[in-house]
């Protein structure tokens, strides 16, 4: 399976991929330390990292499912392009997609969580709530069938939550 989890910087979504991947013993392929890696190796911060990071995110991805393994993708999904691309990745492997969205209810909590996160990314600056809100504004509404988590609830909760809708989902 190719769980593709989504939702805003900060909102909880890494905590949860972690936690899944733990839970499921999958490889969590995280697009953020990919693009801050790339940085690293000297390519420009003006060139498309992003869409690349999502590219080498879907390549790995992709190899850990030709091995028959469950993959967590862990990556913001903001747009049905996004999302598409771990659509076709899963037929192209003949596997089921799920998504899972996190969400943080509470605004003041999520600025709060973003602001005092350091998830120590070495070359990858946090971004600013300014960002996310611009990120926001621009998110897709989704057509996808998904599993939508409230990082307001406990994670142990919403990790039963999301391996009871996986489990319904093979």
């Amino acid at each position: 399976m190719l769980i593709a989890m989504a939702g805003l910087p900060g909102a909880g979504k890494s905590t949860v991929a972690r936690a899944l991947g733990r839970e499921l013993a999958a490889p969590v392929v995280s697009v953020d330390p990919i693009e801050a890696a790339m940085w690293r190796a000297g390519v420009s911060r003006g060139q498309p990292t992003g869409l690349a990071a999502y590219v080498v995110a879907e390549t790995v991805a992709g190899d850990a499912l030709a091995l028959g393994q469950t993959v967590i993708v862990d990556a913001v999904n903001a747009v049905d392009a996004a999302r598409g691309q771990w659509r076709s990745l899963a037929e192209r492997h003949g596997v089921r997609a799920a998504f899972v969205e996190v969400v943080c209810s509470d605004r003041a909590v999520h600025r709060r969580r973003l602001e005092a996160r350091s998830r120590g990314i070495e070359g990858f600056a946090e971004p600013t709530w300014e960002a996310v809100e611009r990120l926001r504004e621009e998110y897709a509404p989704w057509t996808d069938h998904r599993l939508v988590l409230d990082a307001m609830t406990a994670l142990p909760s919403n990790l039963a939550t999301a391996l009871a809708f996986l489990a319904a989902a093979t």
